[in-house]
């Protein structure tokens, strides 16, 4: 039985097992293009976490960027490297907000499941992830709703969170992170060079998430009581970033690789700002599709 998305009954097994993220760094370095800072981020904080027998609060990673710059891919790559099956496994659980909680009038009905939801699967399975995808249309009521499950206690109404671990995907942010990548850019500076700290990133994305009317994060409790342990950037994509791509999308398809090809494709997606043409609008989004087009 369904509700409104959600299952009523929670059917996952009793024993499901979860395998150490050896191949995660493997992932990111080879499957994730231009984003130094996100994968050495997201590498230790996984790796840190999954080697705590005993951490004190779940991990909490809120990613960052324009659309096409690789969370959602992010997002694949650590349940690959966590549990059996990838994102496809019992443990893993993806919300999208416009497709799970597309009408504001029943947000108190979808707190309820949501609550229900995410209490009911770490109850049966302790090392649950949570991935929650277009977090810069969620609404902000329902994004408080979970504050509870991230924080520092031992239990909520008898069920621990600690071992579970909650994903956050928006494109909010991503003009900020934009803004300063082309700054530090136009200084001269190498990108591999921006770091979390780099003229403040991380502090002006919170500042961004927190004041945004239209975000999923407005005044939100999750950013003034500090549970979330990064808030990840992902570094607009340069033209060689979407070869790269297109170059891994033909090693997916099982065809031989074909720099021309990669070439015109990445020559056809839209750059910005109009006088530099330096970042993809659209990151590596289309780049599948494209692909078709020049088979």
């Amino acid at each position: 039985m369904w509700l409104n998305g959600f299952p009523a009954v929670f059917l996952l097994p009793l024993h499901p097992h979860c395998v150490f993220p050896t191949g995660l760094a493997f992932d990111l370095r080879n499957s994730l293009y231009g984003q130094h800072l996100a994968s050495e981020v997201i590498l230790k904080a996984v790796t840190g976490f999954m080697e705590d027998n005993n951490p004190s609060k779940p991990l909490v990673l809120s990613l960052h960027g324009s659309s096409g710059t690789g969370k959602n891919l992010v997002a694949k790559i650590i349940a690959k490297n966590l549990f059996e099956g990838g994102d496809l496994s019992t443990q893993v659980h993806l919300f999208i907000a416009t497709h799970h909680f597309p009408h504001s009038a029943k947000v108190d009905t979808y707190k309820a499941q949501l609550q229900q939801w995410i209490r009911g699967n770490v109850s049966v399975c302790p090392r649950s992830m949570f991935i929650f995808d277009e977090m810069d249309k969620m609404n902000p009521v329902l994004t408080d709703t979970i504050k509870c499950f991230l924080d520092h206690y031992t239990q909520v109404d008898g069920v621990s969170y600690r071992q579970a671990i909650f994903l956050f995907l928006s494109n909010d942010g991503g003009r900020v992170i934009n803004r300063m990548a082309l700054d530090f850019l136009k200084a001269g500076k190498e990108r591999e060079d921006i770091k979390l700290n780099s003229q403040g990133l991380e502090t002006a994305i919170n500042n961004d998430l927190f004041n945004n009317k239209n975000g999923g994060f407005w005044r939100s409790s999750l950013i003034d009581s500090n549970v979330v342990d990064f808030f990840v950037p992902f570094l607009p994509l340069e033209h060689k970033h979407v070869v790269m791509c297109a170059l891994a999308e033909m090693h997916t398809l099982k065809l031989a690789p074909d720099t021309a090809i990669a070439g015109k494709i990445a020559n056809d997606i839209p750059y910005f700002p109009q006088e530099t043409k330096m970042f993809s609008v659209k990151g590596c989004k289309s780049v599948k599709q494209r692909l078709k087009y020049y088979l």
